[in-house]
């Protein structure tokens, strides 16, 4: 078992690119959510990512992007299920991180929520991308609408090496600036701003993302080479 033919099988499973992580790369991370506080055994994190197709960010009406992200959380549970299987079957235990809900963090006052470990991190430590000005993640090639999964195992595998040739454009505020509520500053976001006008509540108690600008100016949106 190693790198390549744990990114062989991500792959075979619908995955677009997959990336190891080892676990002391996550030294820094808040107390309770690192790996090894999900997992005790947890030698390395596997990391696996999808490109939502990207033209959907483009309507109008915000139930096709909505219902898109929702089938991608589904798409990259599914493979982590299935990665989970193929570890099983070769001895090595392993630990599904869910792509989205449920939290067991939230602060409703101030509408910020954590999952039980950070995936966006988890893919830069696993060699995958950049965490943008904005905080989304970025792949070099398939650009800021990728979702993200993981999976845990009690396994040392040989991690990735971490992006260093690939950053924002210097000087770039196009996040920033898009931002109808002021809410990107410093390399961070304010949630409580961010999703006050990013997620609604529709009929029947569905959640709608109503706002993606900053994924949309993004000169990187669909990659490096973006136009």
């Amino acid at each position: 078992m190693n790198t390549e033919s744990i990114k062989e099988c991500a792959i075979d499973l619908g995955a677009q690119d997959c990336g190891v992580a080892s676990i002391d790369r996550f030294v820094n991370a808040p107390d309770g959510y690192r790996p090894t506080d999900v997992y005790s055994q947890c030698k390395s994190v596997i990391v696996f990512i999808k490109q939502m197709p990207t033209d959907i960010i483009l309507a109008n009406n915000p139930v096709p992007y909505t219902h898109a992200a929702y089938k991608m959380y589904d798409e990259m549970d599914q493979i982590g299920m299935n990665m989970c299987r193929f570890f099983q079957k070769n001895g090595i235990k392993a630990i599904l991180i869910p792509s989205d809900t449920p939290y067991l963090y939230w602060d409703q006052a101030n509408k910020r929520g954590q999952g039980i470990i950070s995936l966006k991190h988890a893919a830069v430590q696993a060699g995958l991308g950049i965490m943008g000005r904005s905080t989304i993640f970025i792949n070099k090639w398939l650009g800021n609408m990728v979702y993200i999964g993981a999976v845990l195992i009690d396994t040392v595998i040989k991690p990735n090496t971490l992006v260093t040739d690939f950053q924002c454009p210097d000087g770039c505020r196009l996040c920033v600036n898009a931002c109808p509520q002021q809410a990107i500053g410093n390399n961070t976001v304010n949630q409580k701003l961010c999703r006050e006008k990013s997620t609604i509540l529709a009929g029947r108690n569905w959640d709608i993302y109503s706002c993606w600008e900053c994924r949309r100016v993004c000169p990187y949106r669909t990659g490096k080479n973006s136009n």
